[in-house]
């Protein structure tokens, strides 16, 4: 079990707890359930990197206590 910080720099910042073999969509969709926006409507990028909602957290190397950044369609 990890915990990943996700922030939007609006203002929010989301620790949400997964584990390494989640998808990307299954992180979307617990911040989705956190925040009340939409998880299709929520991007996930680490700086030029957008990560895709099939791939899995541990195929993209991401750790306990990684920080993303959260940006809205």
């Amino acid at each position: 079990m990890i915990e990943v910080v996700c922030n939007d720099r609006l203002g929010k910042k989301v620790h949400v707890k997964c584990n390494t073999d989640d998808t990307i969509g299954d992180l979307k969709k617990l911040i989705a359930a956190q925040t009340g926006t939409p998880w299709n409507k929520i991007v996930l990028k680490k700086w030029y990197t957008i990560f895709k909602d099939h791939v899995s957290l541990g195929d993209y190397e991401i750790h306990d206590g990684m920080n993303l950044e959260l940006y809205y369609q």
